[in-house]
């Protein structure tokens, strides 16, 4: 790292051009470009940004969505595909890090997909390919679970950065793990809405409230900066869904919105807040203030009993299927003899 302490960071607050991936990667190079042109860092984009969060899942019956879920995957993003050499271009063009949600499609199914998340250096280089460990509630009906090979801290010349995906930032042990490489920029990111229940029965789920909590509560308790990446219900995914059915309009329309913003280590809010519009937003990060609380409370350090407490954790990347060549099997089987003979002769 740096000896410059000082880290700028933007929000790109913005929708997707809904379910379209070739015309949503166009839309985050812009912004690309125009945080980076602000004096940026590092930039960071929502949920499932390309190529949109399926909100349709709180809206309709899953016998209802089969031709949805068909888009969805037609249009999610392989890790190795052109739309990410889009965007390793764009980061290594304009030197910034960029972090962005993707929906990932496998290249062992034509109908798996992963709610992702990948981190870029400034140099166009993938530091970090994250795969959210749980699909929440009905994101299960789209989303695949995923594994413990992104759970990983980037250490980087402007700073430590790790990130969870949306629900994930309700899980101690996901946001422990990280916080015990280090961490000081925590990216979270979120969708436009998340319906829970019909507007009229008023406790509908508050993304705004329930999105501070938590990550004021992760920021206090890393000792770290945090990033709040939400995306915004545009005019066009709102046609899109009620061209439809035009009876969900009330739900989209008074289902609390998400936002966007920054969080500092003692989980103060900082810097600048976007809710309603679409804009980038932009914090500076002080990383020597991460330094200081650590005195009060350090959970990954004196302030832990690890003869009590124990966690273990997997970073094994999971694949449905693992290749023995013919030149390994052949070595498995001279390994084989070779025990054999040993004990021959030991007998």
């Amino acid at each position: 790292m740096e000896n410059n302490l000082i880290t700028k960071v933007a929000v790109s607050h913005v929708a997707p051009v809904f379910m379209n991936r070739t015309q949503t990667v166009a839309k985050a190079v812009s912004f690309i470009e125009e945080a980076a042109k602000n004096g940026a860092q590092l930039v960071t984009f929502p949920e499932s940004f390309i190529p949109g969060f399926p909100i349709w899942l709180a809206l309709w019956a899953p016998i209802d969505n089969h031709d949805l879920f068909k888009r969805i995957v037609e249009e999610s993003i392989y890790i190795d595909g052109p739309e990410i050499k889009a965007l390793s271009a764009a980061a290594k063009k304009n030197n910034i890090f960029v972090s962005v949600g993707i929906s990932e499609k496998s290249h062992s199914s034509v109908g798996c997909v992963w709610n992702s998340n990948v981190l870029f250096d400034d140099q166009g280089q993938i530091l970090n390919h994250h795969r959210k460990l749980m699909p929440t509630f009905y994101e299960k009906l789209i989303w695949a679970p995923g594994d413990g090979a992104g759970l990983k801290v980037s250490k980087t010349r402007i700073g430590n950065i790790g990130n969870l995906i949306c629900g994930e930032n309700t899980n101690p042990l996901a946001r422990y793990t990280l916080m015990t490489q280090s961490e000081q920029i925590h990216i979270s990111s979120w969708p436009p809405i998340w319906p829970t229940k019909r507007p009229a029965s008023g406790d509908n789920y508050d993304n705004l409230a329930a999105n501070k909590i938590r990550a004021s509560a992760h920021s206090f308790e890393a000792k770290a900066f945090g990033i709040v990446s939400a995306s915004v219900l545009d005019a066009y995914t709102r046609d899109f869904l009620i061209s439809r059915d035009a009876s969900v309009a009330d739900i989209l329309d008074k289902t609390p919105k998400a936002a966007s913003f920054f969080v500092d280590p003692t989980g103060a809010v900082t810097g600048e807040f976007a809710q309603d519009e679409e804009k980038i937003i932009y914090a500076e990060f002080d990383l020597s203030k991460c330094v200081e609380p650590k005195q009060f409370h350090d959970v990954v350090g004196y302030y832990n009993r690890f003869d009590v407490f124990d966690l273990r954790v997997s970073n094994k990347r999971i694949e449905p299927i693992s290749w023995v060549t013919e030149s390994s099997q052949s070595h498995e089987q001279d390994s084989a003899n070779i025990d054999r003979a040993a004990l021959s002769n030991a007998g």
